[in-house]
């Protein structure tokens, strides 16, 4: 399996110029053939293939446009493959062969967003504190761990806040590591990140909101700059270190959580959740982005599948939270607030069994025994409160709408039969309310 490695580069004003040239380069070539491409489209012809497009946007255009050739021309060709690719993985999103989410067609690219070139084969040579690129020269390199083997390609990325990153792709092989059989099923929540099906609570560390406040104030500054300004470009890269750093911290402690994980546990379950349509609601949009669902959900089922982890993924759809975990009866869907002080309900008991429960500890247990092929399922952690006497020889009701408790039905009977013939009791006769009033409560 394929993997990248990701490192820091320092490089000098010298080579900051020349990268930033390759850049502007690189984006020229992707601009200049998108918007070919587009008139193509609209006067009803098709796109050309990627050799044409070399020919026209590379070869041709290294005549006439001298500053193309201060430049290496690998990363110029993977910048048409890559435009190549969006356009293939647009028409196969299109026609039904690419599954998953619609894919849009490629953009044209700004200078002031995240910069990319990449080179491949022996185009670049890695040493021991240095990377050499062509036309750009020997850039300091801090290695945090080191290459699994020898990289096929490296990408030189220039990010919003104006630092320098080394991507290698390499080959990995599969890390088994010791069995633990154990098993985990995890919730996913806002107030607290994850819930274990052990009873373990994780928290985030919510880095935007406590940075909110920061963060308005960079941008109140920068609203106030002009145009073009180098104040502007400064209170520009002053709101994109601070989003740099949130993204670092929200990244450090997913990687972290998902490693612990994935050591810990030899199966790893957790619910299909809708991300992408749940941030759609602009009062919870601002907290789930912050917490980074769907990259711990990528991470996770990244690293199980290096270290020969088994991970799975439940429906959506799955009732976890209305089912108690200890008897499996639904009792529907639960509240998440009480009407005395707006306080959050976190607890429930069950109405079949009495069983008490944490609603984010059991919705945990439910995400766990869905797989029934698991065989290492853990019983529930959840403690029992003990039902009156009187409840277990005569059997309560349990719906509050559908079903009428045992023993009321010959005195419903009796009260139907009153009613044809105009016998009627006085109203405050038991035998007289609708059948609705005759249901039992568990906590009458």
């Amino acid at each position: 399996m394929k993997a990248r490695y990701k490192y820091r580069i320092y490089p000098n004003h010298i080579q900051i110029t020349k990268l930033n040239q390759l850049f502007g380069c690189c984006r020229y070539v992707w601009n200049s053939t998108l918007a070919y491409c587009n008139q193509l489209y609209s006067d009803g012809q098709k796109k050309p293939d990627y050799v044409d497009l070399t020919k026209q946007f590379i070869t041709q255009a290294k005549r006439e446009l001298i500053w193309l050739k201060e430049v290496a021309s690998t990363p110029l060709q993977q910048s048409l493959k890559d435009l190549d690719q969006a356009y293939r993985n647009f028409f196969d999103s299109c026609t039904g062969k690419r599954k998953g989410i619609k894919v849009k067609p490629p953009k044209f690219k700004s200078k002031k967003s995240r910069q990319t070139a990449r080179f491949v084969g022996k185009n670049y040579q890695v040493s021991q504190d240095k990377i050499y690129l062509p036309k750009v020269g020997k850039i300091k390199i801090v290695w945090s761990r080191p290459l699994a083997s020898q990289p096929s390609s490296v990408t030189i990325i220039k990010d919003s806040a104006g630092r320098y990153f080394a991507s290698f792709v390499v080959d990995t092989c599969v890390e088994y590591l010791p069995e633990s059989e154990n098993s985990i099923g995890i919730d996913l929540g806002i107030s607290t990140f994850a819930t274990l099906s052990d009873g373990q609570k994780i928290d985030a560390p919510k880095p935007l909101k406590k940075n909110l406040k920061k963060l308005g104030k960079f941008q109140r500054k920068l609203a106030q700059t002009e145009l073009g300004s180098k104040r502007r470009e400064k209170a520009q890269v002053r709101v994109a270190k601070l989003h740099a750093k949130v993204k670092d911290i929200r990244t450090d402690f997913l990687h972290k959580l998902s490693t612990d994980l994935v050591r810990k546990y030899d199966v790893i379950v957790l619910e299909d959740l809708n991300v992408s349509g749940m941030i759609k609601n602009r009062k919870l949009a601002k907290a789930i982005s912050d917490l980074g669902w769907r990259q711990f959900r990528t991470l996770t089922e990244t690293k199980c599948e290096k270290y020969g982890r088994e991970f799975r993924v439940i429906s959506r759809w799955e009732p976890t939270s209305q089912k108690c975990s200890h008897c499996g009866f639904q009792g529907g869907k639960k509240e998440l607030n009480v009407s005395c002080g707006m306080l959050r309900k976190r607890e429930w008991t069950c109405l079949n069994c009495g069983a008490f429960h944490d609603r984010d500890i059991n919705a945990a247990v439910n995400i766990l025994n869905t797989q029934s092929a698991l065989e290492t399922v853990n019983q529930p952690i959840t403690k029992v409160e003990t039902v009156k006497a009187t409840v277990a020889k005569n059997p309560i009701q349990l719906s509050l709408f559908n079903k009428v408790a045992e023993g009321q039905t010959e005195t419903i009977k009796r009260t139907r039969r009153k009613r044809q013939t105009g016998k009627l009791a006085d109203s405050n006769d038991v035998s007289t309310r609708p059948e609705s009033f005759l249901q039992l409560s568990l906590f009458d």
